[in-house]
């Protein structure tokens, strides 16, 4: 991570969100999502391909080519999934890969009693082991759809995992087969468990 991804406090800058959207979902993988008052330790992310990716919003919504139009890496991308949750999401714009990632679970690190106010749950794993609960419990909504994670006051803050595993997508019922699941090895507050076809991620990621 060279000086241009992040700032002397430790937040990602720009130039994070501009590399390649797979090497982006995995290094978030460690860092920490700050939200006012809450914050938690990003164990989980999946990634989404701008172009020719079936599962992706842009490959069948205008309205999603045109935020990726119109935005710059780091923007956020939030949306009510089923009518129900909302979830959040990262714009990344890589030279030649762009990408959408899905922040898909956290670890809570500050912040725990709002949480549980807002989830209406007491135990801390419940907390944000999904990505429709995490932004209930750092109140995100679709008022922060295009916010700017770069722009301070919110933001994304450096950090490392030990291990990351790669794993086939989950949810959705297209491009079923890519391994652009992220997950902390090891780590409880994962959403969904690896399954079996999880493996250590490599440097190289087709």
């Amino acid at each position: 991570m060279g000086e241009a991804d992040r700032s002397s406090s430790g937040w990602l800058g720009r130039g994070f969100f501009e590399q390649d959207f797979l090497e982006c979902a995995r290094g978030l993988v460690g860092c920490e999502l700050c939200w006012e008052d809450a914050a938690g330790r990003i164990v989980e992310t999946e990634a989404y391909a701008v172009e020719g990716d079936a599962a992706c919003h842009t490959f069948t919504r205008r309205s999603a080519r045109e935020f990726v139009e119109r935005n710059p890496a780091g923007t956020a991308y939030v949306y009510l999934n089923y009518g129900m949750h909302w979830l959040i999401n990262v714009l990344v714009k890589g030279r030649g890969r762009q990408g959408i990632v899905l922040i898909r679970a956290l670890e809570p690190t500050r912040g725990l009693d709002g949480m549980r106010g807002r989830r209406g749950v007491e135990a801390e794993r419940a907390l944000c082991s999904g990505p429709g609960k995490l932004t209930q419990a750092l109140g995100i909504t679709g008022a922060d759809h295009e916010r700017d994670l770069c722009g301070g006051g919110v933001g994304i803050r450096s950090g490392r995992a030990a291990a990351v595993l790669e794993d086939r997508r989950i949810g959705i019922s297209r491009a079923v087969e890519l391994p652009w699941r992220f997950l902390e090895a090891k780590s409880p507050w994962v959403s969904v468990k690896p399954g079996p076809w999880a493996r250590v991620s490599g440097l190289a990621i087709s």
